[in-house]
């Protein structure tokens, strides 16, 4: 291939490891990607694995970004093709002039390989085989060979690595010094042997200032540490299991009595996820602040307690990391599937509070957010993380606490209140913002009373099926959720640089690619004014966006337009206005494929206009 073909960039490329799992390639990729980070440019890096056996093709795609785009691009610049049951699809994946490096110790014919490639054998299982006689040694020491090759060809600071090594293996001497070998045996023969450097190339830089890398989960769970959280019950599901572990890490440290060395934290693991919502529910009666972390089908089980959680209005915090669904769907895979399901969750007419985090550090502060929103309105709080946020590293502003912030309980009466004559009634709204007062278990021993009923009362919890109280009642309930709308974080708005007449709604996972679309619409021609929604229900600038724009395009991670959907419920907009985008095979939607997608409904609109014209 001539060489004017081969792509040419620094600081600015992905990479695609292509492994299998099991192999304990996991740890290998995730140093390059991290040695990357310490030479100063951001990476964005996403594993990608199967939920069945060990063997199976397993991925893991590094965005080299010193511009700071975080999102997924679309498209390789490099493969490091270590899976032979994948190699035709991941040299598919390549652009034309990039580069594949794979294991060159059993022959490949040339008729394998694409034409408009650099391919770059290194024979890494036969200098594993020659340097080691343990099976397992020779495959993890192949792991950090290939990082050793990649070093080479991309001329990386071969110091950073080391350092990495023996934090990574801290205090085991053996392990740390076999590694760093491994890794320079595969450096010292690619530079011998390979054409060193190759197009592509990390250069240290500047673009990463103080941020942090950390998985979206972690952050979550110190969220509900930060947020008073002292009890979580949980079923393990993919892909919110590492909440529960985290967190309980996090406890270990910041939950023990420090005079007593008494555990001041309850974690329970529980037989089904109808369970640990009971418990959820149990313990934020009792005043604690609790939680579940689950998945789309975990919602699905819990539907008879969220909506006893909404009627007899008890605080309640669950955590969604979205998966594909339906049903056991693709549990290892990311979608934003789960939006009407848990915005309605249960039987009868309710409406649930929803987070729409964009990463890691809106993570952090929308989860401790939730346990004062449940507090304060008494309902069910639901975060809506997915697998791209929850399992990935990124690269995410420092997570930031204030110290003076006092925890919001909400209406909570006191005995002294009680005493004082204050009229208490569990669903009476005395304030007009449709939240009732409550009591603790335990307030008065004669006054008040904390009964709480999941069937239809009166405002002083009295029961009755009366018509007149039922309605009262769930028209309070609505009262409440426009209260909401006050105390939930709005959306984030970005205009373009010149007045538009477009707009594009998204949320969560989304944006990071979105952000990078908008710039290349904007380089084609195409300006948009964007909004990220962050909650529902949706903040009263939702609607004003809305009505600014001749049409808007809704851009989200499943089938059926969820958001699109209930942003017609909700706000009641023509749904000719409203353009979905929709991106649901699994994968993080792609820069890419939101321009391509938005180009093409503005070029096709543009035709119109004109033969209307004409």
């Amino acid at each position: 291939m001539p060489d004017t073909l081969a792509i040419s960039r620094v600081n600015d490329f992905v990479v695609r490891f292509a492994n299998t799992n099991g192999s304990g390639s996991a740890s290998a990729n995730e140093l390059f990607a991290r040695a990357v980070l310490r030479m100063g440019v951001p990476v964005a890096a996403r594993n990608i694995f199967p939920s069945n056996i060990q063997g199976l093709p397993t991925w893991y795609e590094v965005r080299v970004c010193e511009a700071g785009y975080l999102g997924a691009r679309g498209g390789t610049d490099l493969v490091v093709a270590m899976n032979p049951q994948t190699f035709a699809k991941d040299q598919a994946g390549l652009e034309p002039g990039g580069y594949l490096i794979y294991d060159s110790t059993r022959p490949v014919q040339k008729s394998q390989f694409r034409e408009d490639i650099t391919v770059l054998g290194a024979p890494l299982g036969a200098i594993c085989n020659k340097e080691y006689n343990d099976p397992r040694e020779r495959q993890l020491f192949k792991n950090i060979m290939y990082i050793g090759v990649l070093a080479a060809v991309l001329e990386m600071d071969t110091g950073e690595i080391d350092t990495l090594i023996g934090r990574q293996f801290a205090g085991k001497e053996r392990l740390i010094e076999a590694n760093v070998r491994a890794f320079h045996l595969g450096r010292d023969w690619a530079i011998e042997n390979l054409p060193c450097p190759i197009g592509l190339c990390v250069r240290r830089a500047d673009a990463v200032g103080g941020r942090i890398f950390i998985d979206g989960n972690s952050a979550t769970a110190l969220g509900a540490v930060f947020g008073g959280a002292t009890v979580c019950a949980w079923y393990p599901i993919t892909p919110s299991t590492s909440i529960a572990d985290a967190f309980s890490a996090y406890c270990a440290r910041f939950r023990i009595d420090p005079e007593t060395g008494k555990k001041r934290y309850a974690i329970i693991q529980t037989e089904d996820e109808l369970a640990s919502s009971g418990m959820v529910i149990g313990a934020a009666w009792n005043g604690a602040r609790a939680f579940a972390p689950t998945s789309g089908p975990g919602i699905s089980l819990m539907q008879e307690f969220l909506g006893l959680a909404y009627f007899a209005e008890i605080p309640a915090v669950i955590m969604d990391v979205q998966r594909g669904g339906p049903s056991t769907g693709m549990p290892t895979r990311t979608q934003q599937s789960d939006i009407l399901l848990a915005a309605y969750a249960s039987h009868g007419d309710t409406k649930h509070v929803l987070l729409f985090p964009e990463g890691p550090a809106e993570a952090f502060e929308f989860s401790a957010l939730s346990f004062d929103l449940a507090d304060r309105l008494q309902t069910p709080v639901l975060l809506m993380l997915d697998l791209d946020i929850g399992m990935n590293h990124r690269l995410c502003a420092p997570l930031r606490w204030d110290d003076d912030r006092v925890y919001d309980r909400g209406k909570v009466m006191t005995a002294a209140d009680l005493d004082a004559g204050k009229d208490f009634g569990r669903y009476l709204d005395v304030d007009g913002d449709g939240i009732p007062y409550r009591t603790y278990p335990g307030t008065h021993p004669r006054k008040g009373s904390y009964f709480t009923r999941g069937t239809t009362r009166d405002r002083y919890a009295r029961y009755t099926e009366e018509g007149g109280p039922y309605v009262d009642n769930m028209e309070r309930l609505l009262k409440k959720f426009e209260t909401a709308k006050d105390l939930v974080p709005g959306p984030v708005i970005t205009l373009a640089s010149i007045p538009s007449r477009y707009g594009v709604i998204y949320f969560g996972s989304t944006s990071p690619a979105m952000d990078e679309a908008a710039d290349l619409l904007e380089a084609d021609g195409h300006a948009l004014d964007r909004m990220r929604v962050r909650a529902f229900p949706f903040n009263r600038d939702v609607d004003a966006f809305l009505r600014a724009h001749e049409a808007v395009f809704v851009v989200e991670q499943n089938r059926d337009a969820q958001l699109r959907t209930l942003i017609i419920t909700e706000c009641g907009v023509n749904p000719a206005k409203l353009t979905p985008v929709l991106h649901f095979d699994g994968t993080p939607i792609t820069a890419r494929f939101i321009a391509a997608a938005i180009a093409a409904r503005l070029g096709e609109a543009a035709k119109q206009s004109e033969r209307a014209v004409a």
